[in-house]
């Protein structure tokens, strides 16, 4: 039987709908992701006022590195067009606006938990938690859906742990049948660390710290990678099947080619091609 999950097209940001969102109501400060500070609730100077960004296509060359590597997992379009119907911030009231920037990120959690739900849904080796896995999914998706009032008392971190002690359940037993089943790493310092070819089959690399570690011919197959920083990471000629818990963001912020090998659930970066 065919299990339950959620719409993947629907966790996905979708920037036709959203009114911007991520462009006006998150902070960043300069560094090497960003050329400017931002505070929140105040609009990018490169957001155009059909929402779009006016440097998109020259993001990286221009010194907003952090902008590709960004998703709302569908937030965006959840909050512009369910949670407020629809109506632009830029003409509304600024209480109104104000109270959707301060419910967009929290949506954006939530629709983050839904991404890592149905992915636990889909793999098999997770069957004896997958009952309890559609009713938080549920739950969750459920939440998305409140008021903006109660969204912006949400306790997100309460409901975050909920289901993170789901998603370690899934991992042990994702992990168990994996052949040389890695060591655990979770939350490691492994920055700038030398890994060419590591064995990491199995490995559970939650919240590692991976930031430019050389990553090239890695066999990472099977690993849990959720919350890992793969920033600047090279994964040249790794080997990610079955990696589960990987998002976009994260391999977007790592480097590659045309020889590294990703699962189904994210998309070869069109980045990586000009590094080859």
């Amino acid at each position: 039987m065919q299990e339950e999950t959620a719409d993947l097209a629907e966790l996905r940001g979708d920037c036709e709908r959203c009114f911007g969102l991520c462009c006006v109501a998150l902070p960043f400060s300069a560094s090497a992701d960003f050329k400017i500070d931002k505070a929140a609730g105040k609009p990018c100077r490169n957001l155009r006022d059909d929402h779009r960004c006016g440097i998109h296509a020259r993001l990286r060359q221009s010194g907003f590195t952090g902008c590709t590597v960004y998703d709302c997992f569908g937030a965006g379009q959840k909050v512009s067009q369910i949670t407020f119907a629809g109506q632009d911030w830029r003409n509304a009231p600024a209480e109104h606006a104000r109270r959707m920037f301060d419910v967009f990120p929290v949506v954006r959690q939530l629709h983050e938990l839904l991404w890592y739900l149905t992915e636990a849904l889909a793999l098999p080796a997770a069957r004896p938690v997958h009952a309890d896995l559609r009713r938080a999914l549920a739950a969750t998706e459920r939440l998305t859906r409140e008021p903006a009032e109660e969204l912006a008392g949400l306790d997100v971190a309460a409901h975050r742990q909920e289901i993170n002690v789901l998603l370690l359940r899934t991992s042990e037993l994702v992990r168990a049948g994996t052949r040389g089943r890695g060591k655990n790493r979770r939350n490691a310092d492994l920055i700038g660390a030398r890994l060419k070819g590591a064995d990491l089959r199995g490995a559970d690399l939650r919240g590692a710290y991976l930031i430019a570690a050389d990553l090239t011919g890695a066999d990472l197959r099977g690993a849990d990678l959720i919350g890992a920083d793969l920033r600047d990471a090279d994964l040249t000629d790794a080997d990610l099947t079955g990696a589960f818990f990987l998002t976009q963001p994260q391999v977007d912020a790592a480097r590659g080619g045309a020889g590294t090998r990703l699962p189904g659930s994210v998309t070869r970066p069109a980045h990586w091609a000009a590094r080859l």
